[in-house]
């Protein structure tokens, strides 16, 4: 099935089901900042992002500094925000949840 750009109805409909995500429309894209213990727990949370967005062939933007890690979601292919990149939000939540 190829990937579909959200309708802003669509992305409306999504954005309530995640917690500390912002929507910014003029890119098309969803960020949170993961707060860590220290770098170490920040580099091994990333670590685990990494296998995730690898094994589901949907990468981030992000960025760290120290323990934070600021992790941009959103879909070039579709040039705005697809399913994926809300299925990979929940992921970030779930493993974030684990720390």
């Amino acid at each position: 099935m190829a990937l579909q750009k959200m309708s802003a109805l669509e992305i409306a409909q999504q954005m309530p089901t995640l917690q500390n995500w912002h929507f910014d429309a003029k890119l098309g894209s969803i960020t949170r900042e993961f707060v860590l213990v220290d770098f170490l727990r920040a580099f091994e949370f990333m670590k685990q992002i990494a296998i995730e967005a690898e094994s589901h062939n949907h990468h981030p933007e992000w960025r760290n500094v120290y323990n934070k890690v600021t992790i941009t979601w959103t879909t070039h292919d579709v040039q705005g925000l697809s399913m994926n990149d809300f299925d990979l939000a929940h992921i970030c939540d779930q493993t974030f949840a684990r720390f």
